[in-house]
């Protein structure tokens, strides 16, 4: 099970459960990736629904990787995400609005 508090998603990759996370590095990869201005804006763009198809991908790769996934954005194109595009872009909102959360006192 993914652990919110500990800022990780549940994404199912061809009928496999990964767990998804933002980490430090994660997070860095994704705006060299992206050429984001900053983190920030890309959040943005989520919470104003915003985002490209690109964004999701780079989002998901991104988690991916932070939660130990040694696959590709082009092995992530091919997969069969639950959800599909929908499902994709919610967790990808999700990876971003728990990475950028502050747990609650």
């Amino acid at each position: 099970m993914a652990n919110p508090w500990a800022g990780e998603v549940a994404i199912w990759l061809d009928g496999q459960r990964h767990t998804g996370k933002l980490t430090l590095g994660a997070l860095a990869e994704l705006e060299a990736n992206l050429g984001a201005d900053s983190l920030i804006a890309l959040a943005e763009r989520f919470e104003e629904r915003r985002f490209s198809a690109r964004d999701v991908l780079a989002v998901l790769v991104a988690g991916l990787r932070g939660g130990g996934w040694q696959g590709s954005a082009e092995d992530l194109r091919r997969a069969d995400l639950a959800g599909g595009p929908v499902g994709a872009a919610r967790a990808a909102a999700e990876l971003l609005a728990r990475a950028f959360a502050l747990p609650e006192e």
